[in-house]
């Protein structure tokens, strides 16, 4: 089946994505962001953003494998710039009382503070990642290689893949026990059910939703399964026995994995056939620990951030957004 002819038995597809948050949920479809997060009074907080990529700006920037490297950059600033703002509306920067090292820091940085602190957890959280994925797998692997002999190059790179994928599989694990994070896996959960409800053409209502699938195939997860079974693929042509060049190497292939990982998640969103179910089954699998059952209330949640991201399709959400703003804070957005 054609793109133009899925899109027009469901033009409804591939529409919305989003993303998991603190207590809240992120959605996005076009250049509109919907924040909208669950306070403690119980109350839904909402924010609305625009975010516009380049790939609308330049035409350069849209082209295959090169479009999956620039969303994917875009992606990680807009997750961090969305994290950020769903601490400051859960009011998570005002629970506790600032240490005289916090004060120094707030009046050094200013309202820069939030940034630089989640700049370094990006940065910490990608040489992690490089850490556990990349150099990892290729020192355990050439320290196996020292007692059973000099591997092939096949079969070095695909026992590399299996580590690195039995590393994440292990890690997101792990995460999951933590409470905190099992909750936002919930959250994350809510997130795929709403877009399934939207999708399915239901009425967008918490009962609906929890009858729609919490997995969906065009999520990030599946994006990544499907990034490392595609490096797998790509260090076959790495033909290197250092480990610290062969290291070097895989980072500056990493854009062709992220690319092409990019262009099969978007046809897979978009294309329900047998061979994208079979080719998706993987990362779908993944998603089984990345998503949990969500509440009606976390549903409500995810139902208000897709709504307020599509606000010509839903104007009545829009509205109601807009005349629960307080007179005062009107005047300081003009």
């Amino acid at each position: 089946m054609s793109k133009k002819e899925s899109r027009e038995k469901n033009p409804r597809l591939g529409k919305v994505g989003g993303q998991a948050v603190l207590e809240g949920v992120m959605m996005k479809s076009g250049d509109e962001v919907c924040i909208c997060v669950r306070k403690e009074d119980g109350t839904i907080e909402k924010k609305n953003n625009k975010f516009v990529s380049l790939r609308k700006k330049h035409k350069f920037c849209n082209v295959p494998i090169i479009r999956g490297v620039i969303n994917f950059v875009e992606m990680l600033r807009l997750s961090m710039g969305t994290l950020n703002d769903s601490a400051e509306m859960m009011g998570i920067d005002d629970a506790e009382a600032e240490t005289k090292f916090e004060k120094w820091l707030t009046d050094k940085l200013g309202d820069k503070l939030m940034g630089v602190i989640m700049g370094l957890a990006t940065v910490l959280g990608l040489a992690l990642s490089l850490v556990l994925f990349v150099f990892l797998p290729t020192v355990i692997i050439k320290g196996i290689s020292y007692f059973t002999g000099e591997l092939n190059w096949a079969v070095r790179s695909l026992l590399e893949g299996v580590m690195k994928i039995a590393i994440f599989v292990a890690y997101i694990a792990l995460c999951g026990l933590i409470p905190d994070i099992r909750r936002t896996f919930e959250y994350h959960g809510s997130e795929h059910k709403s877009i399934a409800c939207y999708e399915a053409g239901l009425e967008l209502t918490p009962a609906n939703a929890a009858t729609c699938t919490r997995f969906h195939p065009r999520c990030g997860t599946s994006f990544i399964f499907v990034m490392l079974v595609i490096s797998i693929l790509v260090s076959m042509f790495i033909h290197i026995d250092n480990v610290f060049l062969r290291t070097a190497v895989k980072l500056l292939l990493l854009p062709v994995s992220v690319g092409l990982g990019f262009e099969f998640i978007m046809f897979a969103g978009k294309h329900d056939n047998a061979a994208t179910r079979i080719l998706s089954a993987p990362g779908l699998w993944m998603q089984r620990i990345t998503t949990k059952e969500p509440t009606e209330e976390m549903l409500e949640v995810a139902i208000s951030a897709l709504k307020g991201a599509m606000p010509d399709e839903f104007p009545e959400e829009t509205a109601s957004a807009e005349n629960d703003i307080p007179d005062d804070a009107e005047q300081a957005d003009a």
